[in-house]
């Protein structure tokens, strides 16, 4: 795996963990960590010895609080080449969305990313949390979308969050800019939150999901993750009809065998009560 400017990785037993290596800016992306996110994303498609990942920050008091606008927004207008920066073109037709390519969805990546959240996520960092499969949080975590406060439109962001969010709550968030702040335990009861946890536990508990799941049949794994998403983005009637096709697709026959002398077994796994 290539050395990162911007980002930390490890890799073990099927599961790879990345950090965002920003602190000083609270983790804020610029183009640099935009491009190595891609490339991240890109080349765990073809890395089998990955089956999932869990994505945090670095430090304790951001996961990420979206684009580093110190780079994006002063060049705002400039004559610089729009190749050179993370904002749009140089009519309003031509957009270069400084997001596009940080979740792992929009990088065509369909192994399990889990995001272990400590402190304050907001703005573009919702672009992370949109394209994964779950969300675990520290209890010090909060959540807010700044875009109106700063005279900006929030698109992007809150249409990434209905995946995840109520769409009242969405839009609470989003018309209030940074007056507001989500709890994690508002986060929790609103299910944009799976679990919160004290922040010495986050590792932890983000890493005990992820071998669980590394554990089991990439296959299967692969295929339940497709079918939930096309249920989520489609029709009912539409994600139904393509079930059968992910079922045969995500399961093989070697797999069904191994499940069926699992369970003739009688020995089942432990488990915990969440």
């Amino acid at each position: 795996m290539a050395r990162f400017e911007t980002l930390l990785y490890e890799e073990e037993e099927g599961v790879a963990r990345i950090t965002l290596n920003r602190p000083e800016v609270h983790n804020a992306f610029n183009t640099q960590m935009q491009r190595e996110l891609r490339d991240l994303w890109r080349g765990l498609r073809r890395n089998d010895d990955v089956r999932v990942v869990v994505l945090t920050g670095a430090g304790d008091q951001a996961f990420c609080t979206g684009i580093d606008r110190t780079e994006t927004m002063s060049n705002y207008g400039s004559d610089e080449k729009p190749e050179q920066r993370a904002g749009s073109g140089s009519t309003p037709f031509i957009v270069d969305n400084p997001g596009a390519n940080v979740g792992p969805k929009s990088c065509d990546l369909w192994k399990p990313v889990i995001t272990a959240v400590n402190g304050v996520v907001c703005g573009g960092g919702f672009y992370m949390l949109g394209e994964a499969e779950f969300i675990i949080a520290a209890e010090s975590a909060t959540f807010f979308d700044p875009h109106v406060t700063y005279g900006m439109t929030s698109a992007f962001e809150p249409i990434h969050m209905l995946q995840k969010m109520p769409f009242h709550e969405v839009m609470r968030m989003s018309l209030l800019g940074n007056r507001e702040r989500l709890s994690a335990k508002r986060a929790y009861e609103i299910g944009l939150v799976s679990e919160v946890v004290p922040r010495e536990k986050l590792r932890e508990a983000a890493d005990w999901a992820a071998r669980v799941i590394a554990s089991q049949p990439p296959l299967a794994i692969q295929g339940t993750l497709r079918a939930i998403w096309a249920g989520q983005e489609l029709t009912r009637s539409q994600a139904l009809s393509m079930a059968y096709a992910y079922v045969s697709l995500g399961t093989s026959p070697a797999s069904i065998q191994e499940g069926q002398k699992a369970f003739a077994s009688k020995k089942r796994p432990p488990w915990k009560l969440r």
